[in-house]
């Protein structure tokens, strides 16, 4: 695979490129997370979504320990190739840690954060107790 375009994109100061996952059957934004050179080229490679964990400084398959793993279906970029839109196949059905669908389950409602989401699994069972 020619993966030569990857020296066109738009990396920050740290290399990064933020990159969001949306359900490439609904359109539902599912989650955000960064990328780098490596992770997008093992992504590209492998079909699974790879990101870069800023906290813990290192690539990770998304779905790894879970199981709940991002196949690729379709990778855009941005105008300015500073950003990828990832349209995947969420499989296992969460694709957020906390064990929701989607990341993005606070709205506001009333002027207060509410949680609005679909649970999918307990992440105290499949990750462990962070007690």
């Amino acid at each position: 695979m020619d993966i030569a375009f990857l020296d066109q994109l738009k990396y920050d100061e740290n290399g990064l490129i933020p990159c969001v996952a949306q359900d490439a059957e609904t359109g539902e934004v599912l989650m955000a997370a960064y990328m780098n050179r490596d992770s997008l080229k093992e992504s590209l490679e492998k079909g699974l979504a790879s990101y870069w964990s800023r906290s813990r400084k290192t690539l990770w398959v998304k779905g790894e320990t879970s199981g709940n793993t991002q196949e690729i279906k379709e990778m855009r970029f941005d105008c300015d190739l500073d950003c990828i839109l990832v349209k995947i196949k969420q499989n296992g059905g969460a694709a957020c840690h906390t064990g929701k669908r989607s990341c993005f389950f606070h709205k506001v409602e009333d002027g207060e954060l509410v949680e609005d989401g679909v649970q999918v699994f307990d992440p105290e069972m499949v990750y462990g107790s962070k007690g």
